[in-house]
C-alpha cells in the first residue's frame, strides 16, 4: 500500500550559517523550489526558520520526489503526515506508517521544537514505540533499524516522518551570482557546471564548435548535456562560438607543440570578453590539476593569465575517479562517453608542452591577427536556451 503522505518538510542545508542574508537565501530556495515544481498547481508553501513546509493538497509526493532531489540548497527532505499535538494522534499516525513500511525493525526519534508539548522526546519515543509493539510484529533496534519514525515537534501541530531523502545540499542557484563554464562534451565540464550551481551560481555555457572538423553529432552531444544540467536551474543558455578559422591560425603559425596552449588562450580571451558582455565576473571549467598536459601547474597559469575576469576550477584537486562518480550520480556520463570529437580532441598535437613559456606564446601569438578573429567569433555566436521540457530551443 502506498502511503499517503499530507507534507513535505525539507530542511535547509548550507545556508542555515547564515547571519543577517539568512532570509534572502531561505527566498531565493522558495523561488527555486516553486519554479521546480511548477507542474503541481496545487501545493501551497510555508517558509520557516527551520525549513520548508510543502502542504501536497492531494498532490502526489512520489511524483515531486525526484524534481526536488535537483533542487539545491536542502539537506533532506521527508513525506509527512501531521497531525494534533495529542500523544494518542501522533502514535496512531506513526503506527500508520509503521505497518506500512517493509521493515522487521524499528526507531522513534522524536524532536521537541516546542518546549511547551507536555511529554519530553524521550517520554515521547516510549509512547508511541509501545503503541507500535503492541499492533504490529516489529521489534525495536536502536542502533541499526530498518525504519526510523521522526516526530518533530512544533507549536500548533506534530509532523510524523518515516525517512529522510538526501537533498542536492549547497546554496541556492542564483543567490551568489553567474558563471560562464566551459562546457566540452566531454566528463569533466558538465560536473564543472553541477558543482558551480550547487555552490549558488546561475550558470551560463560557452562551448567552441570547430565545424566541419567537429560533427553535428558532437554540437548535440553538448546541447544534451546542457539540457541534462538545466533541471538544475530551469533552462540553461549555451553559447556556440565557431571556432574553426581561429583554430587553424593557430595551428599555421604557431609550433605544434604549443597549439594546445595558445587554443586554450584564446578561448579564455573569447570566454573573458563575452563574460563582460553578459556582465558576468566568474569563469569555470572542467581543469583538473596535472590530468593532460595543458593542465599542469604551469599550463594553467600560463593560459588563463589573459583573462582579467575571476576563474575557478571546481575539479582542480580532484581524481578522475571521483569525477567519474558524480557523472553518474547526475545522468551526464553516458552522454559524455559518446564518441564524438571536440575541438581539442580533434587537433590534438602528438608531444605538447607541459612547461609553457609566456614569451613563446606570445612570440607564436604575434605571429597572426588574432584580435580580429577573436572578434569576428564574438560577433558569430549563436546563443540558444535549453531546458529539460519537451519543446525546440529558442534562439536569442
Amino acid at each position: 500500500m502506498e502511503i499517503k503522505y499530507e507534507y513535505i518538510l525539507c530542511r535547509y542545508g548550507e545556508l542555515v550559517l547564515k547571519g543577517k542574508n539568512r532570509r534572502d537565501f531561505i527566498n531565493a530556495l522558495l523561488r527555486n523550489t516553486k519554479a521546480a515544481l511548477a507542474d503541481f498547481k496545487d501545493l501551497s508553501y510555508e517558509a520557516r526558520h527551520d525549513g520548508l513546509y510543502i502542504h501536497l493538497n492531494g498532490e502526489d509526493f512520489f511524483k515531486i520526489k525526484p524534481l526536488l532531489e535537483k533542487v539545491f540548497g536542502f539537506v533532506h527532505f521527508s513525506g509527512a503526515i501531521a497531525c494534533d499535538l495529542d500523544i494518542e494522534k501522533i502514535a496512531k499516525t506513526a503506527l500508520y506508517l509503521a505497518q506500512n513500511a517493509k521493515a522487521k525493525t524499528f526507531k522513534v526519534v522524536a524532536k521537541r521544537q516546542d518546549k511547551r508539548f507536555s511529554l519530553n522526546s524521550d517520554a515521547i519515543n516510549r509512547q508511541v514505540a509501545g503503541v507500535i509493539l503492541r499492533n504490529t510484529d516489529l521489534k525495536v533496534d536502536v542502533h541499526d533499524p530498518d525504519l526510523k519514525l521522526y516526530i518533530t515537534i512544533l507549536s500548533d501541530r506534530a509532523y510524523i516522518m518515516d525517512e529522510k531523502i538526501p537533498g542536492a545540499q549547497g546554496f541556492p542557484v542564483g543567490i551568489n551570482g553567474r558563471a560562464l563554464c566551459f562546457l566540452s562534451g566531454g566528463i569533466d565540464s558538465p560536473i564543472s557546471a553541477y558543482l558551480t550551481m550547487k555552490k549558488g551560481l546561475r550558470v551560463e555555457f560557452i562551448h567552441f564548435a570547430s565545424m566541419p572538423y567537429t560533427s553535428k553529432q558532437a554540437l548535440d552531444k553538448v546541447k544534451e548535456l546542457a539540457k541534462i544540467l538545466s533541471v538544475y536551474e530551469e533552462e540553461a543558455i549555451l553559447h556556440i562560438v565557431p571556432f574553426t578559422d581561429l583554430q587553424l591560425a593557430i595551428y599555421e603559425h604557431a609550433d605544434e607543440s604549443y597549439a594546445i596552449t595558445i587554443m586554450r588562450r584564446m578561448m579564455y580571451r573569447i570566454g573573458d570578453r563575452l563574460a563582460k558582455k553578459r556582465h558576468i565576473t566568474l569563469i569555470t571549467n572542467g581543469e583538473s590539476v596535472g590530468q593532460v598536459a595543458s593542465q599542469t601547474i604551469e599550463s594553467l597559469s600560463v593560459i588563463s593569465s589573459v583573462a582579467s575576469s575571476l576563474v575557478i576550477r571546481p575539479l582542480a584537486m580532484m581524481d578522475k575517479s571521483e569525477i567519474m562518480v558524480l557523472a553518474r550520480k547526475i545522468g551526464t556520463y553516458d552522454t559524455s562517453i559518446l564518441p564524438y570529437d571536440d575541438c581539442c580532441t580533434i587537433f590534438e598535437p602528438k608531444n605538447p608542452v607541459t612547461k609553457p613559456k609566456l614569451d613563446k606564446c606570445e612570440y607564436y601569438e604575434s605571429k597572426f591577427d588574432y584580435e580580429t578573429l577573436i572578434e569576428d567569433c564574438l560577433n558569430k555566436i549563436e546563443t540558444i536556451k535549453i531546458t529539460n521540457k519537451e519543446k525546440d530551443d529558442d534562439i536569442f
